[in-house]
């Protein structure tokens, strides 16, 4: 057939052209009647958000307890062996990271087991992750240790001794540890109620400012910090607790001038656990698709140790730092100290962003990899609840640890039903085997601290790969790492976070562009300045400088006219022939008398202003005669924007510069009514629906127009007139006017 022939020769290219009129926006409007839209009442919306119904409420039931959404779809055959092989695997390990972050709080360890197991009972209920283990993590428990250390230092529970013979002064510990432990449960329990408010008020989207360069720099000087501090216990050397600026390096420099006193039987054990737990940890990662279950070095090496320590009395025959005495069972629940409220509430705020910002982080990166969805604001009550409910039972801060999630899920773990297992696990080690533990050296504790925080360390090879992709991110994290580290965790996450928010604005508010100018942000009264000098550096000139000048140009060439030393001609001005050209003396000369009676011809006046001038002044030159704000990307402006814009486009239209404002929003043009924004020379029509349109209107005008400046039509020299001309003077003489500062000075009227 004839339609299924391929056509001889080549096949011409196929395109397409779309044409329609130049829209500007009266045009546009005249064209398509725009449609009202029907906003709800107050009263409606009310109804609205408070009916209810039978399947409203259901939703809202199992938004606040997501358990009712996954528990009865759980596939107990396919299941629960995976989530059983997890628990007990992440449960070993939540048992002894439990032991080990009690370190960095600086409460007995047994606190540590209970940090372990509480919030893994509310999370379970409320969490929307499947795969998140709740509980202690370093950076957080490290955050809690300096609040805990600041309000009940050792120098507060020093006692002298009864001892005839041996008069010194001891520290009463079980006071200190007491107190230690009020201070970290209220602390728990004033960030439990700080998340609470968070997630009831809807502000999830908080966690948005804490940009990665941010959290990576925050996370490697919190590392640092974790690693000084239990550098300490490894060698066994006591130190003062400091807190605040420079603590880091006091607590580095006593380390140092203390260091004679290192124990050796606790620096060897330290020293094997990082070297064992590091070798292993790297095995696991290298082959975790060939190994089913990670291999659980923290645990043998925590049960070798203990075994080595209680064979050996390290504690009698080396004074080796062992754990001693781990309490069994449960405290009763206690309220908080709410006295202390007004203390901590500083850091209690920081804490609670960093715990839920960790928390999310890592919830997001396995809801990614299994296709499932992470609600912010409901982390922000499930943690809350969690510290509220844990802190009553003399628990610190929860939020997760990356290590012990990553165990959960790469052992199969399906559902928290594995978190539930896993709480089992450490269950049994509070009720019954803490006392085994009590021979494990703390040393050895501490060494898993250090080898865990590996990850975080490696966060500084990423610095050279930032500093390629974006220097700015680059400074963000050098900056909170330094800041952190200098100023302590609190201040300098403020500090990397104030950093952080002023180069967004710095970023922000500088548009980009030549004759296009394009705005990439909101205008308002804290960018207009920053707005006004973009323009002026992306023109390369000073709009009311240019008239100004130009004025003071027409001035001289009006007396040097007078005076006979210039003459006036259709092709411009030219100096008389015969007469000494004086049209360069210094243009600050006294003015002559206004009427000099020198008779002249009825001459028009052609001045091209981007050629030489034969007066003394220097008038800058202006190489654009359109100028096109781009507000695709404008949400909003304020009242002292729509000013501000206002007095640009007369400045510029004065030096015959043409101003059109094209892709705005609707809202745009009604924010400019009610601002009394057009008249008779600010018109609508300069408004376009696109920057093209605005072009081809700009291209058709300059083919159809006969270009001439604005000041010189009033220059029809001289009409048969012996007076001099009549300029407009604009409020000061010209020598009184700066541009700088005179530039936005002009009033609307």
């Amino acid at each position: 057939m004839a339609a299924g022939r391929r056509a001889d020769g080549p096949v011409p290219e196929r395109g397409y052209v779309v044409t329609r009129p130049v829209y500007s926006e009266p045009a546009f409007q005249e064209e398509n009647e725009r449609k009202v839209r029907l906003r709800p009442t107050l009263r409606e919306r009310v109804q609205a958000a408070c009916s209810c119904s039978k399947k409203k409420a259901l939703q809202i039931t199992k938004s606040f307890f997501p358990v009712l959404e996954w528990l009865p779809k759980y596939r107990i055959k396919e299941w629960l062996v995976s989530d059983l092989i997890s628990g007990v695997s992440t449960g070993l390990v939540a048992t002894l990271q439990g032991l080990a972050f009690a370190l960095l709080v600086a409460v007995p360890l047994g606190y540590g087991l209970y940090s372990a197991f509480f919030p893994l009972l509310t999370y379970f209920f409320l969490g929307t992750s499947k795969h998140l283990s709740a509980g202690p993590f370093p950076v957080v428990s490290l955050m809690v240790g300096s609040v805990v250390l600041s309000m009940a230092p050792d120098e507060k529970f020093y006692i002298t001794s009864n001892n005839a013979t041996l008069n010194k002064t001891l520290i009463d510990t079980a006071s200190r540890d007491a107190q230690r432990v009020v201070i970290a449960s209220t602390l728990t329990f004033l960030v439990g109620i700080l998340q609470l408010v968070f997630g009831a008020l809807q502000i999830g989207f908080i966690v948005r400012y804490l940009a990665d360069p941010l959290v990576g720099g925050f996370t490697t000087a919190a590392a640092f910090q974790v690693f000084v501090s239990q550098v300490k216990i490894v060698l066994n050397v006591s130190t003062k607790n400091y807190n605040g600026i420079l603590s880091i390096i006091y607590t580095i420099i006593e380390i140092f001038q203390r260091i004679g006193t290192t124990n050796i039987a606790d620096l060897i054990a330290g020293l094997l656990t990082i070297f064992v737990c590091m070798v292993v940890k790297e095995i696991n990662d290298r082959f975790k698709h060939k190994i089913p279950v990670p291999i659980p070095i923290e645990v043998i090496v925590t049960i070798v140790a203990t075994g080595i320590s209680y064979a050996a009395d390290l504690e009698k025959k080396y004074n080796a730092g062992i754990v001693k005495t781990i309490p069994r069972g449960f405290l009763p629940p206690a309220p908080p100290a709410v006295s202390m409220f007004s203390e901590m509430i500083a850091s209690a705020f920081s804490i609670a962003v960093v715990a839920y910002a960790i928390a999310v982080s890592v919830a997001k990166v396995y809801a990614t990899k299994h296709d499932y969805a992470i609600n912010g604001n409901q982390e922000f009550i499930a943690f809350g609840i969690s510290n509220v409910f844990s802190g009553a039972f003399s628990c610190f801060v929860a939020t997760t640890a990356l290590s012990r999630t990553a165990v959960q899920e790469s052992t199969g773990g399906k559902t928290q039903v594995a978190s539930m297992i896993s709480a089992g696990i450490v269950l049994i080690a509070i009720v019954a085997l803490g006392k085994l533990l009590e021979p494990l050296q703390k040393s050895v504790l501490a060494a898993v601290v250090i080898a865990n925080l590996k990850g975080m360390f490696m966060q500084v090879f990423d610095v050279p790969l930032l500093w390629r992709q974006n220097k700015t991110d680059a400074m963000i994290w050098v900056f909170t790492c330094v800041a952190s580290i200098i100023l302590g965790l609190d201040l300098g996450l403020l500090a990397g976070l104030v950093f952080g928010l002023l180069t967004v604005v710095v970023r922000a508010v500088e548009p980009e562009g030549v004759k296009i100018l394009r705005f990439s942000s909101p205008i308002f009264y804290a960018n207009i300045d920053g707005l006004k000098n973009s323009l002026k550096s992306t023109v390369g000139f000073d709009a009311v400088r240019v008239y100004n000048k130009r004025l003071k140009a027409l001035r001289i060439i009006q007396k040097l006219i007078k005076k006979g030393k210039l003459k006036a001609t259709k092709n411009g001005i030219i100096s008389d022939s015969g007469a000494t050209n004086e049209a360069f003396e210094p243009d600050e000369d006294p003015e002559e008398p206004e009427d000099l009676k020198i008779p002249t011809k009825e001459v028009e006046i052609q001045v091209d202003w981007n050629s030489d001038l034969p007066v003394k002044v220097t008038v800058p030159r202006v190489p654009i005669h359109s100028l096109i704000f781009d507000f695709g990307a404008v949400s909003f402006l304020d009242v002292v924007a729509v000013k501000t814009i206002r007095r640009i486009i007369k400045e510029f239209e004065r030096i015959d510069v043409s101003v059109y404002i094209a892709s705005h929003q609707d809202h745009i043009i009604t924010k400019l009514e009610q601002c009394g924004f057009f008249d008779d020379n600010v018109r609508r029509d300069m408004f376009f629906l696109t920057v093209h349109d605005a072009v081809l209107y700009i291209q058709h005008e300059i083919m159809h127009r006969d270009i001439q400046d604005p000041i010189f039509e009033k220059i029809s020299l001289m009409q048969e007139s012996k007076e001099p001309i009549d300029f407009t003077e604009t409020g000061k003489p010209d020598d009184e006017l700066d541009a700088q500062e005179e530039v936005w000075r002009y009033p609307f009227s």
